[in-house]
């Protein structure tokens, strides 16, 4: 695949922090937006009148919860496009901006997130019709034992297939738990900022195991912006300086074998990661070993461990040996999740792709403070939904 005719930037980014739902005088969405787009606005130093399009991602609200929260930001009439993808909503609205920038269509779009959820584990909001997620559960249940609520119980049943199948134990995903929440102790956004010991990981409460408490994302309230420019923006503003440029981006969604396999980890999107990354890899000339921080989609600790290997740190079966040289922490080959991830910095589900996107473009711009990645040239983004949708986006500085 060529690279695109015409380039995209991020050249303001913004987020609020990610807090725990249902508490007390917590702020509504449209005042998560109005933050969140603020900065973003403020961070590129362009006005709201300057956004051509907006595309508003969120999964739990009414329609046209996106048109209530850009105005928030201003209202200049321009095309609102609301965004609804599961767990990859906000990458979903990041890759929609970009495809109208890099089309031409649009000198500057605005990619906004925002997530306000109820305590607990996540659950369906109409029963008078077909879950999308019916079949995949079908077909999982008949590999694995029935577990509810769904999402632990398919992503620990990757984790143990991957344990059957390649001697993965769980200390390997306890230590990826151990790592995200050593991270987000720097992060001021995110929702748990406390170390943990390893035997802390292992001992807090068995959710589905090999998972625990402590190696599973919480439902949170935050909102997350960017703001997504063409080169002939970047110039006329003077923003080469600050502007991240997506070299690559890519979106998949199911491939017959996550409804036609035998195996766990293919029904929660293992070949849709692999080749979306791979269609990132090519359009960007780069390879998995040309980045040096890598933010990724760690639902719960199985994912991440699967992740190293979809996304080609590693062979497959070989991602313990990858946890056990301690090479997706700093000091190592790539820093995994310097934000905390979803384990610890939180999972607003229409915000979480644009954190990323956000922390990305700090430590870029090398304004990432105490998580600051030393030398960092090329960064990849990693953000799934099931049932089901993935993004995975490339970036590096302009002038690189």
């Amino acid at each position: 695949m060529a690279r695109p005719s015409a380039p995209v930037y991020v050249v303001g980014v913004g987020m609020t922090p990610f807090v725990k739902p249902g508490q007390e005088g917590a702020a509504d969405y449209p005042e998560l937006a109005r933050i969140a787009g603020t900065r973003a606005l403020e961070d590129a130093g362009v006005a709201y009148d300057e956004v051509e399009q907006a595309y508003v991602g969120y999964v739990y609200g009414e329609s046209t919860s996106g048109q209530r929260a850009v105005y928030e930001l201003g209202m200049t009439g321009i095309p609102v496009v609301n965004v609804n993808n599961n767990c990859s909503t906000g990458s979903t609205a990041l890759f929609l901006a970009a495809q109208a920038v890099r089309s031409g269509a649009v000198d500057c779009a605005l990619a906004l997130g925002f997530e306000k959820m109820k305590p607990g584990s996540l659950g369906s909001t109409y029963d008078d019709r077909e879950q999308p997620m019916l079949r995949h559960i079908e077909l999982l249940a008949q590999i694995s034992e029935v577990k509810f609520p769904p999402a632990p119980w398919m992503f620990g049943a990757a984790g143990r297939e991957h344990m059957a199948e390649h001697g993965s134990e769980p200390v390997h995903f306890a230590k990826i738990g151990y790592k995200n929440h050593k991270h987000s102790v720097d992060n001021p956004y995110a929702q748990f900022q406390t170390e943990y010991t390893l035997d802390d990981i292992l001992a807090s409460k068995e959710i589905y195991a090999p998972l625990t408490k402590l190696q599973c994302s919480p439902t949170s309230d935050g909102a997350g912006a960017a703001i997504l420019a063409s080169a002939e923006f970047v110039e006329r503003h003077g923003l080469a300086e600050q502007a991240v440029e997506i070299v690559g981006q890519a979106m998949r969604t199911d491939f017959e074998s996550s409804l036609s396999t035998r195996r766990a980890r293919d029904v929660i999107g293992y070949d849709m990661n692999v080749k979306a990354a791979q269609a990132v890899y090519e359009e960007a000339g780069l390879g998995p070993e040309d980045f040096q921080v890598i933010e990724l989609h760690d639902c719960f600790s199985a994912n991440e461990l699967l992740l190293y290997e979809a996304l080609g740190l590693c062979g497959e079966g070989e991602a313990p040996a990858l946890i056990d040289a301690e090479d997706t922490t700093y000091g190592g080959r790539w820093v995994v999740n310097p934000s905390g991830g979803l384990i610890s910095k939180g999972h607003p589900l229409g915000a979480t792709g644009l954190a990323q996107c956000a922390e990305l473009t700090w430590q870029l711009r090398g304004t990432a403070d105490k998580r600051q990645v030393d030398g960092v040239e090329a960064a990849l983004q990693h953000n799934i939904g099931l049932g089901g949708a993935v993004v995975v986006t490339a970036y590096q500085r302009a002038e690189r």
